[in-house]
C-alpha cells in the first residue's frame, strides 16, 4: 500500500505555501517526506540517493505549488513529483555507473521458528531484499503498479514505453519474486534441518 494514501493538507496550508509561507511549506514536508523517501529508497535501492531525491522532490514542489490545481489530491501530486525525479535519474548515465556501489547490505539469512507475529514482518523483509535484487526496470514497475497504484497505461506514459511492455515487465518480476522468495524459503528449511 502506498504511504501517500490518507495524508493531507489543508487547503489553508496549501495557499499559504503557493504565497511563499515556509511555515506551510514546513507542514507539507513534514506530512509527506516519509512516503517520498520510501519511494525512493525502494526506487533506487539507496539510502543516500533517496535522501538526495527526497530534497529534489521538494525543491521541485515548492517550487511549483503555484502551478498546483487541486485537480487530484496533493499527495497524488507530491508523488508524481516524487516518481518523476526518480525516474530522470535511474536514465542518467551516472546511474548506470554508480549500480556497482548500493549501501543496501545483502547479508540477510532468512529465520526459522519464528512466532505469529515475527513471520509477516521476516516476509516483508525478504520481498524488500527481492525487490533490490529485481533489474531496475522492472523494480520500478512493481512500485508503481503494486505499491503506488499507477495503471499500466500511467507507468508506460512516465517511462515513454508501451502499455504492453509495462505488462510484461510485471509479469516477469513477479515470476522472478516468486522464484527468489521460494528459493530463501527452501534455504531456510535446509538450514533450520541441518541445524536440528
Amino acid at each position: 500500500m502506498s504511504g501517500f494514501q490518507g495524508k493531507q493538507v489543508a487547503s489553508a496550508v496549501i495557499d499559504r505555501a503557493r504565497g511563499g509561507d515556509t511555515r506551510a511549506h514546513e507542514v507539507i514536508f513534514r506530512t509527506f517526506s516519509a512516503p517520498v523517501y520510501t519511494l525512493a529508497l525502494r526506487m533506487t535501492g539507496s539510502a543516500s540517493t533517496a535522501e538526495d531525491l527526497l530534497q529534489d522532490t521538494f525543491i521541485e514542489v515548492m517550487r511549483s505549488i503555484g502551478r498546483y490545481r487541486a485537480d487530484a489530491s496533493l499527495g497524488t501530486w507530491i508523488r508524481t513529483v516524487a516518481v518523476s525525479k526518480c525516474l530522470m535519474y535511474m536514465r542518467s548515465a551516472w546511474r548506470r555507473r554508480a549500480t556497482l556501489f548500493r549501501d543496501l547490505p545483502d547479508d540477510h539469512h532468512a529465520s526459522i521458528g519464528l512466532t505469529s507475529l515475527e513471520a509477516p514482518v521476516q516476509l516483508r523483509l525478504d520481498l524488500e531484499r527481492a525487490l533490490t535484487r529485481l533489474p531496475d526496470v522492472s523494480r520500478i514497475v512493481v512500485l508503481l503498479h503494486d505499491v503506488e497504484g499507477y495503471t499500466h497505461r500511467e507507468i508506460a506514459e512516465l517511462m515513454g514505453m508501451s502499455v504492453s511492455f509495462s505488462k510484461s515487465q510485471l509479469a516477469r518480476a513477479h515470476g522472478r519474486l516468486r522464484k527468489t522468495l521460494a528459493s530463501h524459503s527452501e534455504n531456510a528449511l535446509d538450514r533450520h534441518e541441518h541445524a536440528t
